[in-house]
């Protein structure tokens, strides 16, 4: 087992070079924790292969066995986790009407059931040591939905109630959870979009809008977008508070998330 002693084990899902994920690795690792970055191809960290900070790790949110492999990778290196991130998700544009169900699926099995895989494979070791922190990456979109991109909309609302319900049940093992809301942060989550649109079977009633579906994908990478360092600079430093807020809104397009937020978590955590 490395020693950590003194030392916040990280571990984040979604590191790919270019995105939210691989700017919040750096960031935590500056802020001298150990981090645990992972993405389904080691090649797409490349970058960091030589640092010691990090210890990189395959991981496919949508496979139990890859999961299980990496925590235990984990425990076996570091003993611990302290800090997880959910951050890998897909982006997934087209209209509700004429979208391939099995685009829909794979939007809600890569958004929502992979963060809840972590969840469940993770907390049973942080409740063990009645301390820990959840940390789920959502979206300003979840309280603002616009048209083409319903399934991702609606994969983020999903993972904004469950990250709700486990604030309030977590909080009895001593296990912080903390919603990151992001607003127009600079990724790579465009370019992604685009590959997957163009999977896409042709367009039947919304083929004079293609240009506009399209165009969504790029909605949050406009020109008032936060570059992503700037984002995990700030985010990183709310995380690693001894007690973190309950929600943590960054940037372009977010003021609305924190008025709303605010209201629904300070209500729910007064009411139990």
């Amino acid at each position: 087992m490395d020693d950590s002693y003194g030392k916040q084990v990280v571990l984040i899902t979604g590191c790919t070079q270019g995105g939210i994920g691989h700017a919040l690795a750096k960031e935590f690792a500056a802020n001298d924790c150990l981090v645990v970055a992972t993405s389904r191809s080691l090649a797409s960290m490349e970058d960091l292969r030589e640092d010691s900070r990090f210890f990189l790790q395959e991981l496919d949110v949508l496979s139990e066995e890859s999961l299980q492999r990496v925590v235990s990778n984990v425990l076996e290196k570091y003993g611990r986790i302290d800090v997880l991130v959910n951050n890998a998700g897909v982006q997934c544009v087209g209209p509700l009407a004429e979208l391939p169900l099995s685009a829909l699926e794979q939007t809600f099995s890569t958004n929502v059931y992979g963060p809840m895989r972590l969840v469940q494979a993770v907390v049973p070791h942080m409740a063990s040591r009645r301390k820990g922190k959840v940390v789920n990456v959502g979206s300003i979109i979840a309280l603002a939905s616009s048209p083409w991109a319903g399934a991702y909309n609606a994969s983020k609302a999903a993972m904004h109630a469950l990250t709700d319900t486990l604030r309030l049940e977590l909080r009895p093992l001593g296990i912080h959870v903390i919603n990151v809301v992001p607003g127009g942060i600079s990724s790579n989550i465009g370019d992604s979009a685009i590959t997957r649109y163009n999977q896409m079977p042709e367009w039947k009633l919304y083929k004079p809008f293609e240009a506009a579906i399209k165009e969504r994908a790029y909605f949050s990478q406009g020109t008032k977008c936060t570059p992503s360092e700037e984002f995990a600079k700030k985010t990183v430093a709310v995380v690693l508070q001894a007690n973190p807020p309950a929600c943590q809104a960054r940037r372009h397009l977010t003021f609305r998330a924190r008025k709303k937020r605010w209201l629904h978590v300070e209500t729910t955590s007064w009411v139990c």
